[in-house]
């Protein structure tokens, strides 16, 4: 499987990115999927997880309430909608095909990764 993240940039604080996540060569769609998130200087951290089939929705609570993760089977992509984006939000933004049907908050859980994609929030 190759995952290929798309849609990060610059925005200011309180603006909205959507992060997309298609995959190729093999099918995601009954796979548990997830984005983790990376800020320089620090570990690859949580942000949102999402079941085989859409549901069991899981989010860090430094994100619940301003970002929302789904995906569409039939494409075989995954999104991360974010709102009121903040500065801290700033980081390179990964998205991952989990070893079995549900998603996870651990990265040990996850067999296959994209390249990450950059968002940068200016306050």
């Amino acid at each position: 499987v190759q995952l290929q993240a798309s849609g990060g940039g610059l925005v200011q604080a309180g603006g909205s990115l959507r992060l997309s996540c298609s995959a190729s060569r093999r099918t995601i769609s009954n796979n548990g999927m997830g984005w983790f998130r990376q800020a320089p200087g620090n570990e690859r951290e949580f942000v949102a997880s999402i079941g085989w089939n859409g549901s069991n929705e899981y989010y860090s609570e430094s994100v619940k309430g301003r970002f929302t993760i789904s995906r569409d089977r039939a494409k075989d992509t995954l999104y991360l909608q974010m709102d009121n984006l903040k500065p801290e939000d700033t980081a390179v933004y990964y998205c991952a095909a989990s070893r079995g049907a549900m998603g996870a908050t651990t990265t040990s859980s996850y067999r296959y990764w994209g390249q990450g994609t950059l968002v940068t929030v200016s306050s």
